[in-house]
Parts: C-alpha cells; sequence; structure tokens
C-alpha cells in the first residue's frame, strides 16, 4: 500500500508541474480568459508548488521508511484537501461547473477537484494510524 501511495504523491506533484507549465506556457489548462479567473487561478502557484515538494519528500520519506515521509505526506493530504475546497468554493460562487459539458478545461477542473479531495482524504485515512504521539 505504501508504494502505491508513493506513486500517487509522485504523479500528483508532477502533474501540478506539468498544469503550471501549461497555464503559463500555453494557457490550455485556463477555463475562462477573464481577468478575474487568471488573477485568482495565479494566486494558487506557490500553495500548488509547496504541495507538490511536500508530497515528494513525502513519498521519498515513505519509501526510506524515515519519520519524515509521514509528516510531509500529511502535510500534502492537508494541503490537497485545503485546495480542493478552495477551488470548489470558488467554482461553486462563480457558477463555473455550469460549464462541464462544453468545457474539457472544465472537465479537467472538475477532475482535480475529485481527485485533490480523494487523495488528501485517503492518505490520512490510510497513514494516520501510523502516528503516535509522544
Amino acid at each position: 500500500m505504501i508504494v502505491v501511495l508513493c506513486v500517487l504523491l509522485i504523479g500528483t506533484a508532477i502533474c501540478m508541474i506539468c498544469y503550471w507549465a501549461n497555464f503559463y506556457m500555453r494557457g490550455g489548462v485556463q477555463v475562462l480568459e477573464e481577468d478575474w479567473y487568471i488573477r485568482f487561478q495565479k494566486a494558487f502557484l506557490a500553495a500548488d508548488l509547496w504541495t507538490s515538494a511536500a508530497a515528494i519528500a513525502g513519498a521519498a520519506g515513505l519509501l526510506a521508511e524515515q519519520t519524515y515521509g509521514l509528516v510531509f505526506t500529511l502535510l500534502a493530504a492537508g494541503s490537497l484537501i485545503f485546495l480542493g475546497l478552495m477551488d470548489i468554493a470558488f467554482n461553486i460562487q462563480n457558477n463555473l461547473y455550469r460549464l462541464v459539458a462544453t468545457s474539457g478545461e472544465m472537465k479537467l477542473e472538475l477532475f482535480i477537484n475529485f481527485w485533490t479531495l480523494g487523495l488528501g482524504t485517503t492518505l490520512v485515512v490510510c497513514l494516520w494510524p501510523r502516528v503516535t504521539l509522544v
């Protein structure tokens, strides 16, 4: 199970980095070209990079059976859940889910919403039993 979680963590980190490369180089992942939307999305860059770094550090630590692996994986899990909830709230407030039927970019956003919440929750559920308080 640990190896599978590590593969998911590393894959997620790579996908987050690719998302941002696309966002800035091609704009192919942008649901809208409106200024208010682009500004909001750009606010996620630092948090996504932090989440990616925590996911990679967590996976490396878990594979090496080091304590920091559990710490960084749980940090990544919390970050994924937070980012997913922020994105969902924004999409609901701005009625963006109505675009799912006609927008491939919005379909990707919906997948990202499910992925971040699902993986974040799965990591917490699977790894919390390993937490020991001193």
